[in-house]
């Protein structure tokens, strides 16, 4: 196996201003695994992450942003570099975000429904706006995963390398929280599609499943870069080291 290293993305996903993961999405799923979100930032940054994935779960279904405080936290406690998604969907959110200090923004309704605005912001903070593709069976779902698009992955995707975006984030949406392994076919076809880094997400259950995924970089590479993998709920389950996965993506 080889290739470039694959960084990991811890994730924490926010309701309530506590640490939750969900299950495929579904708010009524969450279940509750702290409630100090940056003491779980500063333990994943202690551990030897240099990435931090954070969701504003309550600001996706409300098109703004909702967990403010205890993303100040976060941000507050580790030197990590963040990146931030969920209920972003103006310029001035993303300007505020930036200025309080998180190193990138997620956008994902936005990007399926406003291609004007995303040109914008890509422009205006160039390798400092990624793409979230959140899908159904090949299908673009936004608004907190509740709506579907009319739009597909590989136009979406191809909407973001035209707009100059740093990265995609691919999440299936039927494997998220399952632990059921990743969508592998669907992370390779669009890291060979676009000329962008694609951030995996969505299933990871174990140390295998890192295992086939920089495997499959490896084979991509001379066609496209599977760039990491953001994981959750195997890390607070238990199911993943995050030593061995660390060692494992940077060999």
């Amino acid at each position: 196996m080889s290739g470039r290293p694959l960084t990991l993305y811890p994730a924490i996903d926010l309701k309530d201003g506590a640490v939750v993961r969900l299950r495929q999405g579904e708010m009524a799923t969450a279940r509750v695994y702290g409630s100090d979100p940056a003491a779980q930032a500063a333990a994943f940054a202690e551990a030897g992450c240099r990435w931090l994935h954070v969701v504003d779960l309550d600001g996706a279904f409300a098109g703004r942003s909702a967990n403010t405080a205890a993303i100040e936290a976060i941000r507050a406690r580790v030197d990590m570099k963040v990146q931030l998604g969920g209920g972003i969907r103006d310029m001035a959110a993303i300007e505020g975000w930036l200025a309080r200090g998180v190193d990138r923004i997620v956008l994902g309704t936005v990007a399926a429904r406003d291609p004007a605005l995303l040109r914008a912001a890509c422009r205006a903070f160039p390798g400092r706006i990624a793409v979230g593709i959140d899908a159904r069976a090949g299908q673009v779902a936004v608004a907190g995963w509740a709506e579907a698009e009319a739009l597909d992955i590989h136009a979406l995707a191809d909407r973001a390398a035209a707009a100059g975006a740093a990265a995609i984030i691919y999440t299936d949406i039927a494997r998220d929280g399952m632990l059921e392994g990743l969508d592998i076919a669907r992370i390779t076809a669009l890291a060979a599609r676009v000329p962008l880094p694609v951030i995996a997400s969505g299933g990871v259950g174990g140390l295998a499943d890192l295992t086939a995924l920089k495997d499959a970089a490896a084979a991509a590479a001379a066609r496209g870069r599977i760039a990491g993998v953001i994981v959750g709920r195997a890390l607070y389950d238990g199911r993943l080291d995050l030593a061995a996965a660390l060692r494992l993506l940077a060999s």
